[in-house]
């Protein structure tokens, strides 16, 4: 029988990990007893620089139960960084990895039906939720637009799909090969190429503690996915340049014109004036859009 891994990421969590710890010692069981996984399948907490007692909780799970280890990182590296970091570390001493948030929001019932998709052939296996009907206006708003975005950037995502998804030894060896700065694994793993399948649960209230995940880090994440997963960024911004090479152009033959057959110094001293901005600027981008904006009210 295979061993399974239960890869779970911790920052600030010791509200939570106790149940946590509950929750998936009692799914482990179950399935060791269907004999569906091996019995030193474990649960891998990796503390993510907490600040709080969350190691400290990890350390005595891991006293109270050979089921539990944990991973302590040198510091607060994020959630993406944190997963790969248990990925990488269970991959050599299990079978099957599964990356399971703490907070238990996502549904551990399905966990036997990833296990039993991996059984029939699948090397990963994603946890979709089937709607948003438990967020808010604004998240639930958001999260599609950022789906509806990365499809128009060309990045290829399971839609409603976050960190919850079962992984073979093989793919996360083949994950490993990948020397990415800026993890967004939700969009990476589509990449490995292997057989892949879907579960679908509905998600669930956090069980306790707050969300480790305010809208800036949303927005920090959604960024590395757009920027490391699509070269459409680079071609808007070389198109932008192009337009203000355009207009810049439009811009002096005008001051030259307006300089030579009416005298008008103003023109002539606003193209000089924006010429040595830009040169000046030259490493502040925002200074040079809102000259080039400014340009383009001026000729009009």
């Amino acid at each position: 029988m295979d061993r399974l891994a239960l890869v779970v990421p911790c920052y600030n969590e010791e509200a939570v990990l106790e149940i946590s710890a509950k929750e998936l010692k009692r799914v482990l069981n179950d399935l060791i007893h269907k004999e569906k996984i091996s019995a030193d399948s474990f649960i891998l907490f990796v503390n993510d620089g907490s600040k709080d007692r969350t190691w400290e909780l990890i350390e005595k799970e891991h006293q109270d139960s050979p089921m539990v280890y944990g991973l302590k990182l040198a510091g607060n590296v994020g959630h993406q960084f944190a997963l790969t970091a248990g990925l990488l570390t269970a991959k050599d001493i299990s079978d099957i990895t599964i990356s399971i948030d703490a907070d238990l929001q996502d549904d551990t019932a399905v966990i036997e039906e990833m296990v039993d998709k991996f059984h029939a052939g699948n090397d990963i296996v994603y946890g979709v939720r089937n709607d948003r009907k438990k967020d808010s206006w604004f998240k639930r708003t958001t999260a599609q637009g950022f789906y509806k975005v990365m499809a128009m950037m060309g990045v290829k995502t399971v839609y409603n799909h976050a960190d919850f998804r079962l992984m073979s030894k093989r793919a996360v060896e083949q994950f490993s090969k990948y020397n990415e700065n800026n993890l967004f694994l939700r969009g990476m793993m589509p990449l490995i190429g292997y057989q892949t399948d879907c579960v679908y649960y509905e998600r669930k209230e956090r069980v306790a503690g707050e969300s480790k995940y305010p809208l800036s880090k949303m927005l920090a994440l959604a960024w590395n996915g757009i920027t490391s997963f699509s070269v459409k960024p680079i071609s808007l911004v070389t198109a932008l340049g192009f337009i203000i090479i355009i207009l810049s152009i439009i811009a002096a033959i005008y001051a030259f014109v307006s300089y030579f057959l009416r005298g008008n110094w103003a023109s002539f001293y606003f193209v000089v004036l924006t010429i040595i901005f830009l040169v000046f600027c030259r490493k502040k981008p925002i200074i040079r859009g809102i000259l080039a904006v400014y340009i383009c009210f001026y000729i009009i």
